[in-house]
């Protein structure tokens, strides 16, 4: 049975976006999600002995992916994203200067996510769950007992639908389609804030109860 994986939380930035960082504990290999500032700090939690497989992306919105280009440039690790929103991270300084802020422009990625898609990073494997409606290819990675969602789904809260590109009735089918299937003790890893569970979600969460009550 290969074992469970190690993962290294971050509040990064401004918006104090959480970066993860998946690592095999068989094999030392790795994947850095949502590097989006400070990436620096992020690099130096690295275990020693760990490799940089993937840099992959929830979504696009600059306070995902403004350390992007640092921390690539420091692994060589290609960078991954939904094709969906490959302009959405082009267009981050953009958007950083909207918000009073600055990031560096993002690399162009270096592969595009599919839904269904399998990624090997050593001995475990993360699903990429295509779950739009904060963004128009935002996904969910998803290991056994672990789903990372970004900004769809947060604990007692859902992502914003006010942006660009985002769509309520999208976004709610998506965390009850795709993240609501997982188990109910499948820990959520959301894009800002604290962790939750699927299960304490599906009981507690406003948002979800005000949907599945009036779905149309």
């Amino acid at each position: 049975m290969t074992a469970a994986p190690r993962i290294i939380q971050m509040a990064a930035g401004p918006l104090e976006t959480n970066c993860y960082t998946v690592i095999c504990p068989e094999t030392g290999e790795a994947v850095i999600v949502d590097p989006g500032a400070e990436a620096e700090e992020i690099l130096s939690c690295l275990p020693e002995g760990s490799t940089v497989r993937m840099v992959l992306l929830t979504h696009g919105h600059f306070d995902h992916v403004g350390g992007v280009r640092e921390v690539a440039a420091a692994t060589g690790a290609p960078v991954g994203i939904h094709p969906a929103d490959a302009p959405l991270m082009s267009q981050a300084p953009a958007m950083a200067r909207l918000f009073g802020l600055e990031v560096a422009a993002p690399p162009a990625p270096d592969f595009l996510l599919e839904d269904g898609q399998k990624l090997q990073v050593g001995r475990l494997t993360l699903e990429v769950l295509h779950t739009p409606g904060h963004s128009a290819g935002g996904v969910t990675f998803a290991l056994p007992g672990t789903a990372i969602v970004g900004d769809c789904l947060f604990a007692g809260s859902i992502g914003r639908t006010d942006l660009p590109g985002s769509d309520y009735r999208t976004l709610m089918r998506s965390i009850v389609d795709r993240i609501l299937s997982l188990p109910d003790e499948t820990r959520v890893l959301p894009g800002h804030g604290p962790s939750t569970t699927v299960g304490r979600e599906r009981q507690t969460n406003p948002f979800i109860a005000d949907y599945l009550a009036d779905p149309l």
